[in-house]
């Protein structure tokens, strides 16, 4: 993919818009060389952060209290800036690809944006009402501002559609899946769907002979079990709420315990979704912060609710191992990612103990080399090989964008590993 002639002149415009942020990655795709990024944060604050990393020095701008539209144009004129030298003009621009978080059933694949897509995004709000707004906000205020460069959404949900239905319906009464479409859809489905096929080009194995467990853990964290490179489950659920301990959402809790606390504490639904998405979890059980680098520091000078957290928190990721390998069968590689899967070797440790039953052989001296960058943290002759793998959503959200871009805003809607073998072909490309 690097060096076909195909993407010579293809530059990719990656966005991740939020409620307070966006950030951006400018994409050479002839060598997947990352041009400018950076992170627009603190959007409609009184004073508004703009940070840019270009030619490899580093720019931080304050600015009045921007809004997306303003944050995005800002992000135009900077790296169009003749002082830069990125590019001349932002005609240079390819395409832009978006992270759109949800995409219901509407979406299995990467799409070109049009008005109907922009239409179905808004629909699935209802779903992903902290998230998806925001997402089409930026595809709107880009469609404004850049009114002739096309738009491709790549949706985090996409990668779970081939979860089977007897493992994404809740035993709800079967009338409700019909009717708002209660089920499993799962998040961060490039995360895992970048590592799985990375570890598998590290390891020098087709991923379609693999059994994978993918561990995306940051401040929102999931699991994903991937059998011949489909997803087959995930720890998400219909919504981020369920799953693991996360930063500050509670995870798995027992339904009846969501209505006993509403009556207990006077809550209405809105506040009880605000405690168990924004009071609990690492936050809420250890009293001190959702960040688990503060955790760790409170944990090794003795304090006990620190303890606490980490232990639940680990006990919740190794019942998903033990679950997701039941349901593959066995497992082939563990791959860690995320800010916490990347950097914390203490939870990297605690999650791989008594772990030999599975063929996991940890080897601490590995573990503890491996910090922010991509390692195998297991012993040469363990059965099962765990990796450290940081994860890199913008290039897939990338290379999705360039592919339907360079085939006429057209992808593949029968066969969804088309796209993963491009993927995988591109790992190959030293």
């Amino acid at each position: 993919m690097k060096n076909s002639k195909k993407y010579s002149k293809t530059k990719i415009l990656v966005i991740n818009c939020g409620s307070s942020s966006i950030k951006f990655q400018l994409i050479d795709m002839l060598s997947e060389k990352v041009l400018a990024k950076g992170l627009a944060d603190r959007i409609g604050q009184p004073v508004s952060i703009m940070k840019f990393v270009l030619n490899g020095n580093t720019y931080i701008k304050e600015c009045n209290s921007l809004e997306h539209s303003a944050a995005i144009s800002e992000i135009i004129n900077t790296i169009t800036d003749k002082q830069h030298q990125i590019i001349k003009d932002k005609s240079e621009i390819t395409a832009i690809g978006h992270r759109v978080v949800h995409g219901a059933e509407k979406f299995t694949r990467s799409i070109l944006i049009n008005d109907d897509t922009i239409k179905q995004i808004d629909a699935c709000s209802d779903l992903a009402p902290l998230h998806n707004p925001h997402n089409l906000k930026g595809i709107l205020v880009c469609k404004k501002i850049m009114p002739i460069i096309p738009q491709v959404a790549v949706f985090d949900t996409a990668f779970h559609q081939t979860i089977e239905d007897y493992a994404y319906m809740y035993g709800l009464p079967f009338e409700l899946y019909n009717k708002h479409k209660f089920r499993r859809y799962g998040f961060h489905g490039t995360s895992h769907f970048y590592v799985a096929n990375k570890a598998a080009h590290i390891i020098g194995k087709d991923i379609k002979n693999l059994k994978i467990i993918t561990c995306h853990l940051g401040n929102g964290a999931s699991i994903a079990a991937v059998k011949s490179g489909r997803s087959v489950d995930t720890s998400m659920g219909f919504t981020p709420l369920e799953g693991l301990i996360m930063g500050t959402r509670c995870g798995d809790v027992d339904p009846s315990m969501v209505l006993f606390v509403m009556k207990k504490e006077n809550l209405t639904p809105d506040e009880c979704d605000t405690l168990m998405n924004q009071k609990s979890g690492l936050l809420g059980i250890s009293g001190i912060s959702s960040d688990m680098r503060d955790l760790i520091e409170a944990y090794q000078n003795g304090n006990d609710r620190a303890r606490q957290a980490i232990q639940i928190y680990v006990y919740r990721i190794k019942k998903y191992i033990g679950m997701y390998t039941a349901v593959m069968n066995g497992i082939d590689l563990m791959i860690f990612t995320g800010g916490i899967g990347e950097n914390a070797t203490l939870i990297r440790s605690l999650c791989c103990m008594d772990m030999e039953y599975l063929g996991i052989e940890f080897d601490e001296e590995r573990n503890k080399s491996a910090v922010g960058s991509e390692g195998e943290l297991s012993k040469p002759d363990s059965r099962v090989k765990v990796l450290c793998i940081p994860t890199n959503e913008e290039l897939v959200i990338a290379r999705d964008t360039a592919e339907i871009i360079c085939n006429g805003g057209k992808s593949d809607p029968n066969d969804s590993l088309k796209s993963q073998n491009k993927h995988q072909k591109a790992f190959n490309i030293k």
